[in-house]
C-alpha cells in the first residue's frame, strides 16, 4: 500500500494560497486521473482510494489545518497498519523559488508547522516532495504563506504539473526513491 498526503488548510479562504500548494498539485493529479476525493470523518481528511495492479493507493488531504496534519497522517497509518516509508508528503517550501521542486527522504521541519506536526506525531524519516513558493522578506511570513500567487508565478507552477504527476506515479509504482530523487532533483 502507498499513501500520498498533500498538506494544506481547509476552507475556501485558503484555496490556491501558497501554503496550500500541496493540495493544488494533488487536486491536479486526481483530476488528471479522474479520481474522486471525498470527506472521511474517521481521519478528519479528504480521502481517495484506488487499486493499481500492484496495490492499494490512498490520497489524503488532512482537513484539521496545517498545524495538526500529523494527527490525521498518524490515524491513517495506524488504521491501515502502514509504515512511514510507504508515504509521500507534498508540501510547500519557502526556501525554494517558485517553480522549483526538491525531493528528500527525511529531514527537519524547516519551520513548517505541517512538517513539524508529522515529526511530532510520527518521525522525521518520511519522503517529501517540497514545492517552492518563494519568500518575501518584506511581508510577515504568516501573511505571505496565505497569499495567492501572481500570474507569472502561476505560469511557473503550471510547468511543474508533468514532473509532479510523474513523481507521484513513480512513487506509486514502487520505483526506488533515490532513483526518483536523482531524476528530479536538478541542481541550481
Amino acid at each position: 500500500m502507498k499513501i500520498v498526503v498533500a498538506l494544506g488548510n481547509p476552507g475556501t479562504q485558503y484555496k490556491k494560497t501558497r501554503h496550500n500548494i500541496g493540495f493544488v498539485f494533488l487536486d491536479s493529479y486526481l483530476k488528471d486521473k479522474n479520481i474522486k476525493i471525498k470527506k472521511n470523518i474517521r481521519f478528519n481528511s479528504e480521502i481517495a482510494e484506488i487499486r493499481t495492479k500492484k496495490e492499494k493507493v490512498i490520497f489524503v488531504k488532512p482537513q484539521n489545518y496545517m498545524n495538526n496534519s500529523g494527527e490525521s497522517v498518524k490515524k491513517i497509518m495506524d488504521y491501515y497498519n502502514i509504515s512511514i516509508d510507504q508515504i509521500l508528503i507534498l508540501v510547500d517550501d519557502i526556501y525554494l523559488d517558485v517553480g522549483r521542486i526538491r525531493l528528500r527522504e527525511k529531514g527537519g521541519d524547516g519551520g513548517h508547522n505541517g512538517l513539524k506536526s508529522i515529526i511530532l506525531n510520527i518521525t522525521n524519516q518520511f519522503k517529501r516532495l517540497r514545492i517552492g513558493i518563494g519568500k518575501n522578506n518584506q511581508i510577515d511570513l504568516d501573511k505571505y504563506v496565505l497569499s495567492k500567487f501572481n500570474s507569472s508565478e502561476i505560469r511557473l507552477l503550471k510547468k511543474l504539473i508533468p514532473d509532479i504527476n510523474m513523481i507521484i506515479e513513480k512513487f506509486i509504482d514502487g520505483i526506488n526513491f533515490v532513483d526518483i530523487m536523482s531524476q528530479f532533483n536538478k541542481s541550481e
